[in-house]
C-alpha cells in the first residue's frame, strides 16, 4: 500500500495534497473499476460465451478480462505518474527561482565632465 505523506514545510503543501489525492483516487477508481468490469464480464459471459464454449468459456473469458484491466491500469497510471513528474519539477523551479532572486543592484555610473 503506499503511502500517505505529509510535507515538510508549507510550500510543499500542494504538492503532497496532489499526490496524496492521486494515491487515493487510483485505489478507490481501481477497485470501482475491478468490481465494474467484474459484473460486465460475468454478464457478457454468460450471454454469450457460455451457450457456445459451455464451462470452458469462463477462463477464455478471464483472460480478456485480465488482459484489458492490465492495459487500463498501466496507461492511467502512466498518465498519472506524468502529471507528478511535471509538478515535482515546476516545484523544484520554483524552489530554484526563489533562491536565484537576488535584489536589483543599482549602479550609477558616474561621468566625469571635465570642461576645457
Amino acid at each position: 500500500m503506499a503511502n500517505i505523506e505529509t510535507p515538510d514545510n508549507i510550500q510543499d503543501l500542494p504538492l503532497a495534497i496532489v499526490r496524496n489525492m492521486i494515491t487515493l483516487a487510483t485505489s478507490g477508481f481501481g477497485v470501482v473499476v475491478a468490481l465494474a468490469w467484474n459484473e460486465a464480464i460475468k454478464g457478457a459471459v454468460k450471454e454469450f460465451i457460455s451457450p457456445y464454449l459451455g464451462e470452458s468459456g469462463g477462463v477464455i473469458s478471464l483472460a480478456i478480462y485480465a488482459l484489458i484491466m492490465t492495459i487500463l491500469a498501466v496507461i492511467v497510471t502512466m498518465q498519472l505518474s506524468q502529471i507528478e513528474k511535471r509538478l515535482v519539477d515546476l516545484n523544484e523551479l520554483m524552489k530554484n527561482k526563489s533562491r536565484t532572486i537576488k535584489p536589483k543592484e543599482t549602479s550609477k555610473k558616474v561621468v566625469n565632465k571635465t570642461t576645457k
